[in-house]
């Protein structure tokens, strides 16, 4: 089972760390739009792109922070709780208020890009006349990544529940890296200690 739970955080760790790839494209839109606004020749394009750009970036980053544990909730109290107890509410909470509000994402956002793309949907905000269409139909794919990882998410909390243990997460770099400085701290300890 845990080899299934690997697998889906593996799916969202590409999804994110290929998307996350758009902060450079975003940066160099944003940076070109300032040095043409600077020079007297604005564009209206770049906006509307670094917004749509954006838009995709947030999405898309969404299961990768889920498969993290990365998501904000009130982490003064849960941290406090046993993990059994920790289980629990996770899984209240995604069956009140998690699968029920990405369900409805993954609804809406489907019939909301299918609109989008039959009338080819461009974008009013700045009248650039850019696609909007094509960023709209990564309301459904975002949303069902993060049902996949909710899916991976809800199996662990009941393995949690059942053995008292949290099962092994993916590891990333930020993590790799964390453990890395505590077992050079350690090192450097012990070396103090034996001189």
């Amino acid at each position: 089972m845990n080899g299934l739970l690997l697998t889906i955080d593996r799916i969202s760790a590409v999804a994110g760390k290929v998307f996350a790839w758009l902060i450079v494209l975003l940066t160099a839109i944003v940076a070109y739009d300032v040095v043409v606004r600077k020079l007297g020749a604005p564009t209206h394009w770049a906006f509307d792109l670094s917004l749509m750009v954006y838009a995709v970036l947030f999405m898309m980053a969404g299961a990768y922070t889920l498969s993290r544990n990365g998501h904000v909730r009130a982490d003064l109290l849960y941290r406090t709780l046993a993990p059994q107890t920790q289980a629990a509410l996770d899984l209240v909470l995604y069956f009140a208020f998690f699968l029920p509000g990405i369900a409805a994402l993954v609804y809406a956002g489907w019939e909301f890009a299918g609109k989008s793309l039959s009338i080819r949907e461009a974008s009013s905000v700045t009248g650039s006349g850019l696609p909007v269409y094509p960023v709209k139909m990564f309301i459904p794919i975002a949303g069902a990544l993060l049902l996949l990882q909710a899916f991976a998410e809800i199996v662990r909390a009941l393995v949690c529940i059942r053995t008292g243990h949290w099962p092994e997460r993916l590891h990333d770099v930020e993590e790799a890296d964390v453990e890395q400085l505590k077992s050079i701290v350690h090192t450097a300890e012990v070396k103090g200690v034996t001189q």
